[in-house]
C-alpha cells in the first residue's frame, strides 16, 4: 500500500512498537532465552539450534504480543515456513493461516484480552484485523528466527566472538552482512520515467531491489565483504527497508537478536559447530534466507554451562 491507505494502518500500529514498549518486553525475552538454554544444557550436546533456541524465542514473543495461544505455535511455524517457499504450497499455507486467524479474531472480538489482536478488533474490521495479524505473525518470527540461527552460524564459521559492546552493535553488522530477506518488495513500480545508474526505468515498469547488493555497497561500507563486528557504519544497512515502509517491528527484532546472542554465548562460550560448515543445510529456496538446521555442541561442565 501507499499513503493514504498505508498511513491509516501505520499510525494504528506504530504506537504499539515504540522503543519504550519493546524494551518493556526485555525481561520476558531474557526469561524465554534462559528457559530454552536450560533445556539445551539439561539435554546435553549436540543440539539443533533452530528448533531448540532460534525459533522458540521470537515465536513465543510474537504469540504473547498478538494474543495467539502458544499451544498453536507448531501450526503457524509450519505454515509460515511454507509461506516463504515458492509455488502452490505457499498459497495453501496462506489460506490455512488466514482461516485460523479469522476464527481467532472472532473470538477476540467476543472476549477481548490484554493483547494486540484484541486492540486491533476495536479499530479494524474482521478482514482488516486478520490481514494485519497475518503479516505481524509471519514477519514477527520468521525473519528474526533465521537471523538468530544464521547469525550464530556466521560467527562460528568466521571464528568471531560475539561482543555486545561493539561500536555499532554486533547485531547491526550481522544484519548488514547477512540480509536474510534478499529482495525488497519485488514489484517496485516507477510512477514516472526515472534514470537509475544510467538505465531508464519507464513509467509503470517494475524493478526488484537486491538488499545484499545494497548492504555491501563499497560506496557506503569499507571492505563490505568482510564481517567486522566493530564496524562503525554498520547501522547504515537497509535490512529493515527504508522510508515509510521501514520494518515496523525492527526494535523488537533488534532486542530479540541482542538477547538471543548474548544469552547463548554467555551460557556456552565454547559453542561450536557439531558438523563441518559445508554440511549445514541452507534455506536457498525460501524468501527468507537462513539455515534449515544448525547442529552445535559445547563442552559440558564448563563454568558458564
Amino acid at each position: 500500500m501507499d499513503p493514504p491507505a498505508h498511513t491509516r494502518y501505520r499510525r494504528l500500529l506504530t504506537g504499539r512498537f515504540t522503543v519504550r514498549r519493546m524494551r518493556l518486553l526485555e525481561p520476558r525475552i531474557e526469561r524465554v532465552a534462559a528457559d530454552h538454554l536450560d533445556a539445551m544444557a539439561a539435554a546435553g550436546p549436540p543440539a539443533d539450534l533452530v528448533p531448540a533456541y532460534a525459533l522458540p524465542i521470537p515465536s513465543l514473543v510474537i504469540c504473547e504480543l498478538l494474543g495467539v495461544p502458544y499451544a498453536d505455535h507448531d501450526f503457524f511455524q509450519d505454515r509460515s515456513t511454507r509461506l516463504a517457499l515458492p509455488g502452490r504450497d505457499a498459497q495453501g499455507a496462506t489460506a490455512d493461516l488466514a482461516a485460523y486467524l479469522t476464527e481467532l479474531v472472532g473470538r477476540k472480538r467476543k472476549e477481548p484480552g490484554d493483547d494486540l489482536l484484541s486492540e486491533l478488533t476495536g479499530e479494524l474490521t474482521d478482514e482488516e484485523a486478520t490481514n494485519v495479524a497475518l503479516i505481524l505473525l509471519v514477519a514477527g518470527h520468521e525473519t528474526t528466527a533465521n537471523m538468530i540461527a544464521l547469525g550464530v552460524f556466521a560467527l562460528l564459521h568466521e571464528g568471531l566472538a560475539y561482543e555486545e559492546d561493539a561500536a555499532a552493535g554486533a547485531e547491526e553488522e550481522l544484519l548488514r552482512w547477512l540480509s536474510v530477506v534478499h529482495l525488497g518488495v519485488p514489484a517496485r513500480a516507477a510512477p514516472e520515467d526515472v534514470e537509475v545508474a544510467g538505465v531508464t526505468v519507464r513509467k509503470g515498469e517494475t524493478v526488484a531491489l537486491s538488499l545484499p547488493a545494497i548492504n555491501r555497497d563499497p560506496a557506503m561500507f569499507e571492505d563490505p565483504e568482510a564481517l567486522r563486528l566493530d564496524r562503525a557504519e554498520a547501522r547504515r544497512h537497509l535490512a529493515f527497508g527504508h522510508g515509510v515502509h521501514q520494518c515496523l517491528g525492527q526494535q523488537l527484532a533488534r532486542i530479540e537478536m541482542r538477547i538471543g546472542y548474548r544469552a547463548l554465548f554467555g551460557r556456552f562460550p565454547d559453542l561450536r559447530l557439531a558438523v563441518p560448515a559445508t554440511e549445514v543445510p541452507l534455506r536457498t529456496d525460501a524468501a527468507v534466507y537462513g539455515v534449515a538446521s544448525l547442529p552445535v555442541t559445547w563442552i559440558t561442565g564448563s563454568p558458564a554451562g
